[in-house]
């Protein structure tokens, strides 16, 4: 049976129940305790596993139910870590925030997310899509009090992600995506390191590896400081010919709604590109037909075998039934252009 193209998917993170976590907050706090909570975890996989289908998404996800937060949600698993002793530190030169420190050698004493994809995969016929947090973004979301170098800190990240991304895919994972929105910011960096430590973190896998490169959630700094930006947002020009150069196979990005320039797609040629055509950052349920046009202007660069719609970013501060929404208006959007394009 031949696949058909535009294949949709999310970006990751979902709104989680509210009897699970608060809603529409970052990294709210767990209302459950012990073997209940591992309970409501399941139980809100099987939520959004739902959502997702009737939606008609097609490469679905777990929308990070299991985590409080996409990056301390792994690195809480981790030891050299520290949680107890935080620090403040700016965050993606954005917002301060109170991080772990990182206080001696990382090491990864166990899988960590193992049984969720082991989960995931006996919920649901699809093909599924897990997310991990990326090795830049990683080390811009703690204080370094021991490898006092970002690149050393970086790599050590790559080598434990690189190990639980073999794992994952071995247990079913048909993509394995790396969330990096440092590479939105610190673009010496990228260039000298960054991409390197990603292809550390992909390196040897079969199934698909993506990158999620974004403007952030839809919170209050994130969009301050798109209002910062000017009236085109060329960010992606200096990280896309990097990572087109790269063993990275997908990438994904923001475009609904926002200021990128979309001929900036082109500088992905040969990678598939997931094209964020909802936007996170507001309560509007998008139309099938927004989700459309977002599409046929992203195929003028890139062609419909590699290109996925998706999600500008993860939905997580948003209400429920505003994410429920969205979902269906991209299934919907992707069925329309399909059918423009025979199918």
């Amino acid at each position: 049976m031949t696949t058909p193209v535009l294949q949709t998917t999310i970006a990751g993170s979902l709104p989680k129940p509210a009897w699970l976590a608060t809603p529409q907050k970052l990294w709210a706090p767990w209302l459950l305790e012990g073997e209940v909570l591992a309970e409501g975890k399941r139980d809100a996989v099987r939520l959004v596993l739902r959502d997702q289908e009737t939606a008609g998404i097609d490469i679905v996800s777990d929308g990070e139910q299991t985590r409080r937060h996409f990056v301390t949600g792994y690195l809480e698993h981790l030891a050299g870590v520290d949680f107890k002793n935080t620090k403040k530190v700016r965050i993606r030169n954005r917002y301060d925030a109170d991080v772990p420190q990182v206080v001696a050698a990382v090491t990864r004493p166990q899988p960590v997310h193992s049984d969720d994809v082991r989960f995931l995969r006996a919920e649901t016929d699809r093909p599924i899509k897990f997310t991990l947090p990326g090795p830049m973004t990683m080390v811009d979301t703690l204080f370094d009090a021991h490898y006092r170098s970002r690149e050393k800190l970086a790599m050590a990240f790559a080598e434990i992600l690189n190990r639980e991304a073999r794992e994952l895919e071995a247990l079913g994972a048909n993509v394995i995506q790396f969330d990096e929105p440092a590479f939105n910011v610190y673009f010496d960096e990228v260039r000298d390191w960054g991409v390197a430590a990603l292809e550390k973190a992909a390196e040897g896998l079969s199934c698909k590896s993506a990158v999620h490169i974004c403007y952030g959630y839809g919170i209050k700094a994130n969009i301050d400081w798109k209002h910062t930006l000017g009236a085109e947002w060329r960010q992606y020009e200096q990280t896309f010919p990097l990572l087109a150069a790269s063993r990275i196979d997908q990438v994904s990005l923001e475009c609904a709604n926002s200021h990128v320039p979309l001929e900036l797609i082109a500088l992905l040629k040969g990678k598939d590109v997931l094209v964020g055509a909802i936007d996170v950052a507001t309560d509007r349920i998008e139309s099938p037909e927004d989700v459309a046009g977002v599409i046929r202007a992203a195929l003028k660069y890139v062609a419909p075998d590699h290109l996925y719609p998706c999600t500008n970013c993860g939905m997580v501060p948003l209400a429920r039934e505003v994410s429920s929404g969205k979902l269906r208006a991209l299934a919907a959007g992707a069925t329309i252009v399909r059918g423009e394009l025979g199918g």
